[in-house]
């Protein structure tokens, strides 16, 4: 395998791990979101579960076996109520959208437009969900805390 199918696979693999901890994560919010905004949570719990079946297919089509979701995550905070489910659903965008960045550097031609295409999506719900937008979506979240790609969505727990 060359150094750039595997900075790709490596790439690929953390978003998808990104993807995982998202789904998990949409799942909690689902479960605190109030009615008025329980369809726009839905459909972002829907779009994560679509982009994390086809960056598993994409592992798999370069021969590699995709990383499966761990059985929990632990939340980067409380999810006792709606307010902080609202801050929660921007908080994932915003890891998904710095794991997608990598991707896009670590990628070239579709798969690089496809990955410029889900932080595009990531930083526009973000923006919907917190209400204001950052400078460089997909940036933003490494000017205090270090790289997406060490902490996807939340944080894996046995």
């Amino acid at each position: 395998m060359s150094d750039t199918t595997t900075a790709e696979l490596t790439a690929l693999q953390a978003a998808l791990a990104a993807e995982h901890a998202a789904v998990y994560g949409y799942g909690v919010v689902g479960g605190r979101i109030g009615e008025a905004r329980r369809t726009e949570a839905r459909a972002a719990y829907d779009a994560h579960r679509a982009r994390r079946d086809a960056l598993a297919r994409e592992v798999r089509d370069l021969g590699a076996d995709p990383v499966a979701a761990s059985a929990a995550y632990g939340l980067p905070f409380p999810v006792p109520d709606a307010p902080a489910a609202v801050r929660l659903a921007a908080e994932l965008e915003d890891r998904v959208a710095g794991v997608y960045s990598d991707l896009v550097r670590a990628t070239s031609g579709v798969r690089r437009g496809e990955a410029a295409g889900a932080l595009r999506e990531a930083a526009v719900r973000a923006v919907r969900w917190r209400g204001g937008s950052v400078a460089f979506p997909g940036l933003a979240e490494r000017a205090g805390t270090g790289s997406a790609a060490s902490g996807p969505s939340a944080t894996p727990t046995a």
